[in-house]
């Protein structure tokens, strides 16, 4: 379910800050802004990239990983089309990323595997 309710309170902000229905439709543009993430710290995303949550623990965010990279891993669509092994080869690459980056925040600097 998409959240709704940025966009009802940037407009009632921006419209009594203003003074003026333009106000209105600039703390909508804002709410919703709030509402779709646009404005989320990094480290939401990253969990998301795995669907998780940011209350994920450890234990869920590697079970994720392991399931997801088995999955879109650039060897097991190698006979694949071309086009498939791209996607695959750059879904991996985005969730190592996310992956990298959320050990490194979770140990506080840069692990070795």
């Amino acid at each position: 379910m998409q959240r709704w309710y940025g966009k009802l309170l940037g407009f009632i902000a921006g419209w009594l800050l203003l003074r003026h229905p333009a106000g209105g439709v600039i703390g909508a543009i804002i709410g919703h802004a709030f509402d779709a993430g646009w404005l989320a710290p990094r480290r939401y995303k990253d969990h998301q990239v795995f669907g998780l949550g940011p209350e994920a623990t450890r234990e869920e965010i590697d079970q994720a990983y392991r399931k997801l990279i088995s999955q879109y891993h650039p060897d097991r669509v190698a006979g694949a089309a071309p086009e498939l092994r791209a996607q695959a080869e750059a879904r991996a690459a985005e969730l190592n990323a996310a992956y990298d980056r959320l050990r490194r925040g979770r140990d506080g600097r840069k692990t070795r595997r």
